[in-house]
């Protein structure tokens, strides 16, 4: 905006409206993409959800949250969307109320059409009772916008996502290899330089082929040849060896797996909720690839029957999470027995 312009204007002396370029007297408005980030970051602190944040590293740079990156070209803008949502938040609900509103208000303000928005969740902080609830603005829809979410649209081919795998067990391997591929530069670099008169020294690699050359038939060399050949087949097994698989995928609404847990964590989840159980003193799970097995120490004078139907009603429903529900066993061993055993064992 351009200070001391007059609002109304008139035709200069001697001249008439008709000779006047009325579009090209206008001027031009150019909008800078500060201006629109400011918009955009305004916009989306109006949702419900959406606060201001400040972290340590913001106070260096300067940098608050929500703010926004943008990149702009005719009509159209693409936004990067950093923002601050307060915790607990449905993310598919706000991230679309953020999407709606920034569009909106980049329209309104600046006729642009927003292209692309990518919003990312950059901070949750959790809501403070001493400070006071900034002013939320909710977001509107339009019957427009109803309409053009109910159209059918493209079917998106869904991929499989790759599962949660164990490190390959050609990685030490492959570091090793890498290590002495590094030592064997400096050698050559120091070759080199030998060669070439700028180091004085001792070639190690020209002292070394010789002595392979001077060699005759000796009788280490084909166990060793023998020894080389099996590291060889190893490496090349450890190479090609599928990787296995570390989590277990959970039931989720989806036509693909996208949440895994691992085995570990399934195990605690059992142990937790068997050991809650009135007369379970200790409880222990393991989860391997066909069942999950709980063993629990359970006070004497508890039932085993009655116990054990107890423990599968509370801990199967945490296995039926999983897209592939393991099979339960139940192993109750009284409080009395064990300390039996266990004295039997030391005497």
């Amino acid at each position: 905006m351009a200070d001391g312009v007059p609002t109304e204007t008139g035709p200069l002396p001697g001249s008439t409206l008709d000779d006047i370029d009325t579009v090209g007297n206008r001027g031009t408005l150019v909008i800078k993409d500060r201006a629109v980030e400011r918009i955009a970051a305004s916009a989306a602190l109006q949702v419900p959800g959406v606060v201001r944040h400040t972290g340590n590293l913001s106070l260096l740079t300067g940098r608050e949250l929500p703010r926004a990156d943008v990149t702009t070209g005719g009509r159209a803008v693409a936004v990067n969307l950093f923002i601050a949502a307060e915790w607990p938040y449905d993310a598919a609900a706000l991230t679309r109320r953020v999407h709606d509103a920034v569009a909106r208000h980049l329209h309104d303000y600046t006729g642009l059409h927003v292209t692309e928005l990518n919003v990312l969740v950059a901070a949750t902080p959790q809501a403070r009772e001493d400070e006071p609830a900034e002013q939320s603005v909710p977001v509107e829809y339009l019957e427009s916008d109803i309409v053009a979410h109910t159209e059918s649209r493209a079917r998106i081919p869904v991929v499989q996502p790759l599962p949660p795998l164990a490190t390959p067990a050609a990685a030490p391997a492959a570091a090793l290899i890498a290590i002495g591929a590094l030592g064997l530069s400096f050698v050559a670099a120091r070759e080199l330089l030998i060669v070439r008169g700028t180091y004085a020294g001792a070639p190690w690699l020209r002292n070394a082929f010789e002595w392979f050359g001077r060699l005759h038939w000796e009788p280490w060399i084909g166990p060793v040849a023998a020894v080389l050949v099996l590291l060889g087949a190893a490496l090349l097994f450890a190479a090609i060896k599928p990787r296995r698989r570390t989590h277990l995928p959970l039931r989720v609404s989806g036509p693909v797996d996208t949440v895994w847990m691992r085995r570990t964590d399934v195990a605690r989840m059992c142990s937790a909720r068997a050991s809650a159980l009135p007369g379970v003193r200790t409880a222990r799970t393991v989860v391997d690839r066909r069942r999950a097995v709980v063993r629990i120490v359970a006070d004497p004078e508890v039932p085993v029957a009655e116990l054990t139907a107890t423990v599968r009603a509370e801990v199967e429903p945490n296995l039926s999470l999983l897209a592939d529900p393991l099979p339960l066993i139940v192993k109750i061993t009284p409080a009395e027995t064990r300390a039996n055993a266990v004295g039997g064992t030391r005497r």
